[in-house]
């Protein structure tokens, strides 16, 4: 399940994404805009801008802003830098494979059918931008 934070991330993305090339935007303003908590909203903006999707300015004028071009924002890539690996389980796991303690990798119908479930959600995930997200209808 998609958690929350990323959820807000994707959500935060878009008024961002619309303005991109102009000028900054406030936590107060995307907070207020995308209803999304101010301070659950700081540490979402931090993680991506530590990522390098955004860069940030205080004070006066200052803001939040891309740093990458929408069509160059894959919502796989921030769904991961979120919430982690898109697998349910870390057995079917390609970014962060763990093997399971209870079952054989190579037999176990769980791994198969959520490895399955992991390609469906990245197939989507990986192919869609924050451009693609926002244009939307």
């Amino acid at each position: 399940m998609l958690s929350n934070k990323a959820k807000y991330g994707l959500k935060a993305l878009i008024p961002l994404g619309k303005n991109f090339d102009k000028q900054a935007l406030l936590i107060s303003e995307i907070s207020e805009s995308e209803n999304i908590p101010k301070k659950f909203l700081e540490q979402i903006l931090l993680d991506l801008k530590n990522k390098g999707y955004l860069q940030s300015k205080s004070g006066r004028n200052g803001g939040y802003w891309l740093i990458r071009k929408p069509q160059e924002i894959y919502l796989g890539d921030v769904v991961r830098i979120l919430d982690g690996p898109l697998a349910p389980v870390q057995c079917a796991s390609l970014t962060a494979y763990a093997p399971c303690q209870d079952c054989d990798v190579e037999t176990c119908k769980v791994r198969f059918l959520m490895k399955d479930v992991r390609d469906a959600i990245s197939n989507i995930l990986d192919k869609r931008t924050l451009f693609d997200m926002i244009n939307e209808k």
